[in-house]
């Protein structure tokens, strides 16, 4: 089947944005939807996908295709099965999953290169691989496994570097808003901007075709309600409390990136996986110690 014929079936429907949605995304700045992503996901919505197909449109990117492997042979995924090809990764992880995968792995890819970037990636990175790890440590929930997980990781703060870009001063804003010990992030955000990164983060996400879910999280993750109401809400908030406990167990074993935010939606966070601030968060920060290390080894 050619790329035409693959694209087609995608113009329609639930898949096509509406034109406001799509102008929006243009004055904002956010990147358009790769057009290797939306392939995939049309694909995995056929009767009967096209694996081969695929596997040559992944292929023809090196470094996709690399990256795709790692991701399927990953620690945080704890797949028992190792895999060398890019066919093999797309069935051992299903094409859902795949197709999160490939987002994460081009997100990088759409903003200009920085050193400041670069720290902020590496942080969502471990973010997203200790999300995974908690889902594995802690069970799933709310339907929420390790690849959603790891995948909200990823996309949780995308939104900032989108901000970076179309505001002059968001820097500055955004080390006030870290620095906040009261009000939520994105109040300091929009006490100075006509929007917040969780928003424009949302949009972004929904542009790319990510699982509803996923986008509710992004849009959601400073907001305590998301914690506190779950059955309004449930896989958004046990996703936004994974990363949350994800975010603080890599900050408190790199010492980066530090803000007030654990302070804010902390124990929502903890009241969400069930786990107490005590002797079982000791023995988490323990492990996940041992995990980054796991990590850092198989680099």
């Amino acid at each position: 089947m050619s790329d035409e014929e693959h694209g087609t079936a995608g113009e329609t429907g639930d898949l096509a944005l509406n034109r406001q949605l799509e102008a929006s995304l243009r004055e904002i700045g956010i990147p358009p939807r790769p057009r290797i992503l939306e392939l995939i996901i049309i694909e995995a919505r056929a009767g009967e996908p096209d694996f081969n197909y695929l596997a040559e449109l992944i292929q023809a990117d090196v470094a996709l295709a690399a990256g795709l492997v790692k991701v399927a042979n990953s620690p945080f995924f704890g797949y028992r099965q190792k895999t060398r090809n890019v066919r093999d990764a797309l069935l051992m992880l299903g094409l859902r999953v795949a197709a999160n995968a490939v987002a994460g792995l081009i997100l990088r890819r759409v903003f200009p290169p920085s050193v400041q970037l670069e720290r902020f990636w590496d942080a969502s990175q471990r973010t997203g691989e200790l999300a995974a790890w908690l889902v594995k440590r802690l069970g799933v929930r709310y339907g929420v496994g390790a690849e959603d997980a790891y995948t909200f990781g990823l996309f949780r703060d995308c939104g900032i570097p989108v901000m970076m870009r179309r505001f002059s001063g968001y820097a500055q804003v955004l080390a006030r808003a870290n620095e906040d010990s009261e009000r939520p992030f994105t109040a300091v955000e929009e006490a100075e901007l006509p929007t917040n990164h969780a928003v424009v983060g949302g949009l972004m996400a929904q542009s790319w075709w990510l699982p509803e879910p996923i986008c509710t999280a992004i849009r959601r993750h400073h907001e305590r309600a998301v914690l506190t109401d779950l059955d309004a809400g449930g896989p958004a908030g046990r996703q936004v409390a994974l990363a949350q406990l994800a975010e603080k167990l890599h900050q408190d074993s790199s010492g980066l990136n530090r803000s007030h935010e654990w302070d804010k939606l902390g124990a929502a966070s903890l009241a969400v996986l069930g786990l107490d601030g005590g002797a079982e968060m000791a023995e988490l920060e323990t492990e996940a110690k041992e995990f980054l290390a796991h990590l850092a080894m198989a680099l």
